[in-house]
Parts: structure tokens; C-alpha cells; sequence
């Protein structure tokens, strides 16, 4: 082989290499390589070899390139920088309560019930707490909750209205008998039964069962009964759209003077629980008359709707007419959520019904009835003489509207992120270890948690206290407890991913000083910052200061004292001067039963 030929063949190589490195390790420095034609040096270098890493395609051992100047940027010019830049950032996709409902076990489906939500365990728990807090409500608002049947002769349908207008949507229902070949039996007995989509004509059987004054007036039940309605199988989705579902089912009877305070008042409850939820914004929206489908007068219609317009502007709240979308039976106020993604849902729902009365021969006792029925009062004496009856005016209302759609956009809108009293997954409590001390001792603070005071053993149990023994008392806490032989780490991390509200850590130490050690810190601050709370500020003031008592009288106690009890420092105190840290609401050290006392307050308080 000829000098010449060798060194072409070398060059070639060479470049063949530098070829090689451009397009493996793509590195500023190999590009400078082949645009400044610089050879590779055989020779080894005197400094410590760095080792080489390549990371996404990046080689880390070679330097940023130097700025060059140039006034002609050349496509093959790299970022001074030798990171890779990163891509926009992709939109993240809305939560789907679908999906969150499967990876938190709150509810399933199955092809043996299309459109009826399988609750699971901590779904219910959730359905419960919402039914219950609507149902605290209804005593301030005067509501009294009633249970009516599931089915209902199809004559009493026909009677409401429902199986000439709403019949396409409705199950019905063949029972025994169905032949009508038997002599003897009662009138009706074999004809046909539909499942009820609606309460309203149960609660008209309600008020029709005893005689009414106008002193009685106006009477508010209220039904959490399950309903069924023949949604197409197309249109069925998750919790948003089911056929058996349940609602905060109310109806006001009442008189015609009572119409405006009735519907301000109930505009008042929506607010007050859709403030509570977290939910909104919403928007008001007066639906009138159909145009083909309606039962009554057009000038009943007038009157109903000119009721509704004055009550929406009394609310000073914002408002918008849909022109002929009301019920079959009467006009409505809707109330229009937009839930985390934009989207709007018909949710809560106030109907005006002056038909329904009039079908079922609803009447209460009233003086002067031609004047009462007009809605107007008179001090005439001669008219007030009079008593004659009059047909009341029904209010169809729900705050929530569905119980599971509502679910739907509670499920989506926090994401995981429950607040404390909502939260199907409150408490959970973790061992450091397996020890037979430890067991029973968790054992014992679930018990406290609870409430659960257990029956004495001595039988000389005497006074209230006595027959509460082996009872749960109070608001019940959800609490699961994780006593397997992991480690405490995997335990923790398992517990926050599984989004519980509050973590208890139970070791030796805790044991010992009959002190929990609680993290706070998963609490979401939606309504309230717990940090501010003025109870756990006081009790931390509290604990500081006791032991600093301690420690300068006795300098030996130990370093695992604290206070036997330093619930002393009452919730009415002085709060602290400053915001409990994140670091404290991590590790706060308290009594079993004053944590009750904490979570009951957070529970009762809507947190």
C-alpha cells in the first residue's frame, strides 16, 4: 500500500467516525468537529477520565458549544445549551367521573341493571353524608321527610297526568292476577303498575289523608325515595345519566299569598348547599310554557309564570327566560351548574304547579275563599265570616336535583382532593410495628375515634353514661387501620396516594405517652384553612408551655413526656399569634379523644 493511498484511507476512516458520533450522540461538540474539520487526538490525555453518560439521546461528557459569530444561522446550528428542549406542554385531560369512580371504588355498573349505579363502600358513604347533610337542613327549613311506595296503580298516573304525558318514560309494571278471572277481587286489583318517575302525586295522597286549615299551611315533605325513569340506552352515561336514581324530592304545599317567601326561601337552601359543595358558578334560568304539551289554561300558565319573575328579581340574582321549555304541568326556575370542564348541567329545580292540586281535589279551610284564592287578604269582616275551601299551590323543588349527578360533579370537581367531611377515606392509621402492645392500644384509640365506650365489667354501671356502654355515639368517622408487617414508609406512601384526609402513625413511643401522632396536612383548604384553626393552635400553645413548666422543675422527666392532658386549653382561648406550619400540621402529637373532638368539629362544620 503506496503512503498516499494509507493516508487517504486514515481520512476516510477518520471521517467515517466523526460521522458515526454526529449521529449517535448528536452533540454540539461533534457538529464543531465537522464544521471546523478538527481531527480526533489518539493521544491519551493526562486528566482523569470523566465517565460518559448518554441521556435521551444527549451525550453528557461534551461541552456546550462556544458562541460563534456569524451572521447566517445555518440549519445545522445547535442551542448553546447541550439539554434538549422540551416540548409544549399537552393539555391535561379533564377529570371523568367514570374512571375516578373505578380507581377510587366508589361505584360500578353491570349488564344486568343498565343505567343503575352499583354503590360501593365508599361511594355510599358519600351518597350518605350528602343525603345527610340536606337532611340537617330541612329542619331549619321546615321540610318534614316522608317514604312513599316504589309503585303505583297506573289509574293513579292517568289521574296525575303522567301516563298521557310521560308514559314512553316510565316502567311499568304486571302483578298476580293480572287476568282478571277471579270474581271478588278489589276494584283495580289486576290492572297495570308503573315504577314512579317522580314523588309528587305519593306526597298529593299525603296531604289528601287529613283535613287542612290554612293555619297548616304551608306543609313541606320531603322524599329520598329511588325513582325510574326509561332512559334509551344510548343516551345512559356513568352517574350523569341513569334510569334509577334517587333526588331531594320536596313539594310546598301552600297558600297562593306564600308563593314568592316559598321560592325565596328555597333559592336561599340552593345557595347555602351549593356554597357549602363548592360547586358553581350557576346560573338561574325561568322556563315557560310548551307550546304543544301542557295540562291547564293559558291564562293559569300567566299567572304561575308572573309568580316565578316576581320571586327571581326579589333574588337580585342574574337570570335568563328559556321560552317554552317548563314542565307539562306548570312553569320552573333551573338552576344551571357549570361543572370543572365548562360544561353545563341542569341541576336544582323549583316548578310551580297550579294543575296537580286541582287533579287529586287537593283543598284546605280558609276564610274568605274567593279572596284567598286569588292570593290577595282582606279585613272585611263580613268576608272573613265565610270559610269555604280552596285548592293550595304545590311547589315541586330540589336543591340537588339527582343525588348521582351531583355525585358525578363532585367527583370530577375535586379530583381526589375530598374535604374532611365529604371524604370517603378519613382517617387511617399506621403501626410502626406488630406488637402485641401497639395492636391493642390502635384498638383502643378506634374505639375512642368512634365514640364506642364499652360496656362496663364490674356491672356497677349506673346513670346515662351506663346505658350508652357498647353503643357508637356522635358523628360516626370513617377510620381504616394498617397493621401489616411493612414497612412504615410503603404504608405512608400507599395512604397519601390513597388520598385519606388524616394519617395516625402509632409506634412505642406513642404507646408510652398515650399521645397520637396525626398529619393534618392532606386536609384541603376549600372552605377553611385548618391552619388557622383555633383549637389545635391553643392545644399546641398549650403543650408547649406545660412542658416547658415541666422541664424547668424536673430537668430528668424524660424525653418522651408530655402533658396527661393538655385539652385544658379550650377552644374559646386566644388563638395562637400565627398559623400553625406545615410542619406541625404533620406531626402534631394529641390525645385520641381530643382528636375526636378535632374531626367532629371538622365534620359538623362542613370542612
Amino acid at each position: 500500500m503506496s503512503p498516499r493511498f494509507a493516508r487517504f484511507t486514515r481520512k476516510k476512516l477518520l471521517l467515517d467516525v466523526q460521522l458515526v458520533m454526529i449521529t449517535v450522540m448528536r452533540s454540539s461538540r461533534a457538529l464543531r468537529l465537522l464544521q471546523t474539520g478538527t481531527r480526533i487526538s489518539h493521544t491519551t490525555s493526562q486528566a482523569p477520565r470523566r465517565v460518559v453518560a448518554i441521556r435521551n439521546g444527549y451525550c453528557s461528557a461534551c461541552e456546550p458549544a462556544p458562541p460563534q459569530p456569524s451572521d447566517v444561522k445555518r440549519r445545522y446550528d445547535r442551542p448553546k445549551s447541550h439539554k434538549k428542549p422540551k416540548n409544549p406542554k399537552e393539555p391535561e385531560a379533564a377529570p371523568d367521573h367514570r374512571h375516578l369512580g373505578i380507581e377510587q371504588e366508589l361505584f360500578t355498573t353491570s349488564i344486568y341493571s343498565p343505567g343503575s349505579p352499583i354503590f360501593l363502600p365508599n361511594g355510599t358513604r358519600i351518597f350518605n353524608k350528602l343525603t345527610d347533610f340536606l337532611r340537617t337542613q330541612y329542619e331549619h327549613f321546615g321540610f318534614q321527610e316522608v317514604i312513599t311506595p316504589t309503585i303505583y296503580k297506573k289509574s293513579l298516573w292517568e289521574k296525575s297526568g303522567h301516563w298521557e304525558n310521560y308514559a314512553e318514560d316510565m316502567y311499568s309494571v304486571t302483578g298476580r292476577g293480572a287476568s282478571g278471572e277471579k270474581e271478588g277481587r278489589q276494584i283495580g286489583e289486576d290492572e297495570e303498575y308503573g315504577l314512579k318517575p317522580m314523588n309528587c302525586p305519593g306526597h298529593c295522597l299525603i296531604f289528601a289523608s287529613k283535613q287542612r286549615s290554612y293555619r297548616d299551611l304551608p306543609i313541606r315533605f320531603a322524599d329520598f325515595s329511588p325513582l325510574h325513569r326509561n332512559e334509551i340506552s344510548g343516551a345512559l352515561s356513568g352517574l350523569t345519566r341513569v334510569r334509577r336514581f334517587h333526588q331531594d324530592d320536596g313539594h310546598i304545599f301552600c297558600r297562593p299569598s306564600q308563593i314568592r317567601e316559598e321560592i325565596s326561601k328555597t333559592l336561599e337552601f340552593v345557595k347555602l348547599t351549593y356554597g357549602v359543595l363548592g360547586l358553581g358558578p350557576y346560573r338561574l334560568a325561568l322556563s315557560t310554557r310548551p307550546k304543544d304539551t301542557f295540562i291547564g289554561t293559558v291564562e293559569e300558565w300567566d299567572n304561575a309564570e308572573a309568580a316565578l319573575r316576581e320571586s327571581l328579581v326579589a333574588s337580585e340574582q342574574p337570570w335568563t327566560l328559556n321560552e317554552g321549555d317548563g314542565a307539562f304541568y306548570g312553569p320552573k326556575i333551573d338552576i344551571i351548574l357549570k361543572d370543572s370542564d365548562g360544561k353545563e348541567h341542569q341541576t336544582a329545580t323549583i316548578q310551580l304547579d297550579f294543575q296537580l292540586p286541582k287533579r287529586f281535589e287537593l283543598e284546605y279551610q280558609a276564610p274568605a275563599p274567593e279572596i284567598e284564592q286569588k292570593g290577595l287578604t282582606t279585613d272585611d269582616a263580613e268576608l272573613l265570616s265565610v270559610q269555604g275551601p280552596v285548592t293550595p299551590v304545590l311547589i315541586h323543588r330540589a336543591v340537588l336535583g339527582s343525588v348521582e349527578r351531583i355525585m358525578a360533579l363532585l367527583i370530577e370537581h375535586h379530583n381526589g382532593r375530598w374535604p374532611f367531611w365529604l371524604n370517603p377515606r378519613q382517617v387511617k392509621i399506621l403501626t410502626v410495628n406488630d406488637q402485641q402492645e401497639t395492636l391493642d392500644f390502635v384498638k383502643k384509640v378506634v374505639q375512642d375515634l368512634q365514640g364506642y365506650d364499652p360496656p362496663s365489667t364490674d356491672g356497677e354501671g349506673r346513670g346515662l353514661g351506663a346505658l350508652g356502654a357498647g353503643l357508637v355515639r356522635g358523628n360516626r368517622l370513617s377510620i381504616d387501620v394498617d397493621d401489616s408487617p411493612r414497612g412504615l414508609n410503603k404504608k405512608l406512601s400507599e395512604a397519601k396516594n390513597q388520598r385519606y384526609g388524616v394519617i395516625i402513625v402509632v409506634g412505642a413511643r406513642n404507646v408510652e405517652s398515650n399521645r397520637l401522632t396525626v398529619d393534618f396536612s392532606a386536609i384541603p383548604n376549600y372552605r377553611y384553612d385548618i391552619r388557622e384553626s383555633k383549637l389545635l393552635n391553643n392545644l399546641l400553645v398549650a403543650h408547649k408551655e406545660a412542658k416547658l413548666e415541666r422541664d424547668a422543675r424536673y430537668p430528668n422527666w424524660g424525653t418522651h413526656w408530655a402533658p396527661a392532658d393538655e385539652e385544658f386549653a379550650s377552644q374559646d382561648g386566644d388563638p395562637a399569634p400565627r398559623k400553625l406550619s406545615h410542619e406541625e400540621l404533620k406531626a402534631f402529637e394529641i390525645t385520641a379523644r381530643t382528636l375526636r373532638k378535632v374531626l367532629n368539629g371538622f365534620q359538623t362544620s362542613y370542612v
